[in-house]
């Protein structure tokens, strides 16, 4: 097992399983959770090609997010100090997508909206009310296979969001604590608090991570991309900043916050934020 002591949390090939089969190492050992490799065959006759770096994305984390330029990390979105969240900018918005950088600018992952029916679209178009419906969420790796599903049941007043494998098995959950002043998450795994997201100002654009013992394990950052982009799109951006390796499951769920605060408050508070 010493072989794998320093292998990132992800989806590896299976070492006891079939070829092709894909089983998820948690740090520390593997688990039962499996699925087949959708891009076993495409890897096998495609070999990858490194993503170019984008200098917007190292403007965004240097410049507007003010972390120091760092070591690269593991090249997965279980394995780097900083992720870099963009929204896809679109003038009329119906479906959530969104790019995952590190932070040097190459691209490491997706996020994008699924199960969307057609009547949700149309809603989202003409009203606002599609906030009150359930979205779903997929987290995608460079190759496009899913490492996190995150899903937020219909709300009415505060946000759930329930952050899964691939195969269905829960992780946890980050669940909205207040309404009105400073906006708090708390992360749940088992009925427990493992951890928290704090909203620093009242108009929650940037967020303190914290662990059960309350001290600060990442940082959210919300950049600004001009007045263009903020007046004619609807576009959010993040620098998720990790200070050090953390555990699993708390290490899955903070890889999660960026998107489960855009998904469980941005979208819906369009008006105030």
């Amino acid at each position: 097992m010493s072989t794998y002591s320093n292998t990132p949390a992800g989806w590896y090939p299976d070492p006891h399983g079939a070829a092709q089969t894909l089983r998820y190492w948690d740090g520390s050992q593997w688990t039962e959770h499996t699925h087949a490799d959708q891009q076993a065959h495409v890897a096998q006759q495609v070999p990858p090609q490194p993503a170019a770096h984008d200098p917007r994305v190292q403007r965004q984390v240097q410049h507007q997010a003010g972390v120091a330029p760092g070591a690269q990390g593991g090249g997965s979105l279980f394995s780097e100090p900083v992720l870099v969240v963009n929204q896809k900018a679109k003038l009329i918005e119906l479906t959530n997508e969104y790019e995952v950088f590190d932070q040097h600018g190459s691209r490491i992952g997706t996020v994008t909206e699924v199960g969307q029916s057609a009547l949700k679209k149309a809603m989202r178009f003409v009203s606002s009310l599609d906030q009150f419906m359930t979205h779903r969420l997929e987290i995608r790796d460079a190759y496009g296979t899913p490492q996190l599903v995150l899903t937020r049941p219909a709300k009415v007043f505060k946000s759930r969001v329930v952050v899964s494998r691939p195969d269905g098995s829960e992780i946890g959950e980050i669940v909205q604590q207040n309404v009105f002043g400073k906006i708090n998450f708390a992360m749940n795994v088992n009925g427990q608090q493992v951890g928290a997201i704090k909203a620093e100002n009242w108009r929650a654009w940037n967020f303190a991570i914290v662990d059960h013992a309350d001290n600060e394990v990442a940082r959210i950052t919300k950049t600004w991309e001009g007045l263009a982009k903020t007046m004619f799109t609807t576009a959010d951006n993040y620098v998720l900043q990790i200070h050090y390796q953390l555990p699993e499951p708390l290490l899955s769920l903070v890889v999660a916050t960026a998107l489960t605060v855009d998904t469980a408050l941005k979208q819906d508070s369009r008006g105030w934020n």
